[in-house]
């Protein structure tokens, strides 16, 4: 904006423009709000503006709000005509009139958009590519037996991303094996419903569940089923102490023979278990993997 013959308080306006408009845009993606006190429909759709522009501040998206009876001149150089009236600016430029979005969903389905456009990456895409190769590293070093490293990892990975649902599962699953069950459970029981449905928590409790099984003296279950192999709750018992003892390979040849003879036994009690079981290792894991096929080779056969 040229500010040749401007009076003091229009050089300021300009100002105050460049600092919370221009130079914000070079980076981020700047919603631009034309509003004003008395504007009834300002006011509402001021809190939406308000709510999308926090969810999007990781992705690069900034609030910039001009108030059109305070600032006539970057109003009148914007061309509004009426108000509400909202801009995305980008590296100083209008690149979309918003004016018309009036929802939250409409509001960041256009911001999706633009930020594709644009190839804008705000702090999430670099925080998440800071910490995925730690978290690769932390599965690594938790898979080597080193539990309490582990956790150490990921602990500082979820101080640098709160809701990072790998970094959480990790935690969780090293806690467990460290036998911190307490401590796990706390974490899972205080997380949101949003994060705690996810994949990779999910992962987590089911090892939290497989691992809380009592350690019991398995002699007894190995009797009742030497006299009676069909004794399907001695066989159940003893995969879940064989499950609580680390020996997954046990646990699971013990309930593939309950599916093997009674699938249907206790509303398929041994299948869900048996899943369970799958999910704690990682539903992608290689062992998992071929566990699944002997469990389909039975089901399907």
């Amino acid at each position: 904006m040229a500010t040749l013959g401007l009076t003091e308080d229009e050089r300021e306006a300009i100002q105050r423009f460049e600092e919370q408009v221009i130079q914000p845009s070079m980076t981020a993606l700047v919603i631009l709000d034309f509003w004003a006190e008395w504007c009834g429909p300002c006011k509402q759709l001021g809190p939406v503006l308000e709510k999308v522009a926090e969810d999007y501040a990781g992705k690069g998206v900034k609030l910039a709000k001009i108030d059109v009876d305070q600032e006539k001149m970057i109003a009148a150089q914007f061309r509004v005509q009426s108000i509400p009236t909202v801009y995305a600016i980008y590296r100083g430029q209008p690149v979309a009139d918003l004016t018309n979005y009036r929802s939250e969903g409409q509001i960041k389905k256009a911001l999706d958009q633009l930020l594709t456009q644009l190839r804008i990456e705000g702090s999430d895409a670099a925080v998440e590519a800071e910490i995925e190769p730690l978290i690769a590293m932390a599965e690594e070093i938790l898979e080597t037996g080193d539990a309490p490293r582990a956790a150490n990892i990921f602990q500082q990975i979820r101080d640098m991303a709160p809701d990072n649902a790998e970094a959480i599962g990790g935690l969780v699953r090293a806690q467990v094996a460290s036998g911190e069950l307490d401590q796990a459970r706390e974490l899972l029981d205080g997380l949101p419903p949003e994060i705690g449905s996810k994949p990779e928590v999910s992962r987590a409790r089911a090892a939290l569940e497989l691992a809380s099984t009592p350690k019991v003296d398995t002699s007894p279950l190995e009797q009742r089923l030497a006299a009676n192999p069909d004794d399907h709750e001695a066989r159940f018992e003893l995969a879940g102490a064989k499950m609580a003892d680390g020996d997954r390979e046990r646990a699971a040849d013990e309930l593939l023979e309950i599916v093997k003879r009674d699938r249907d036994w206790n509303e398929g009690a041994a299948r869900k278990r048996f899943l369970q079981l799958l999910e704690a290792q990682g539903l992608e894991d290689p062992w998992s993997s071929a566990q699944r096929r002997r469990l389909s080779a039975l089901l399907f056969t």
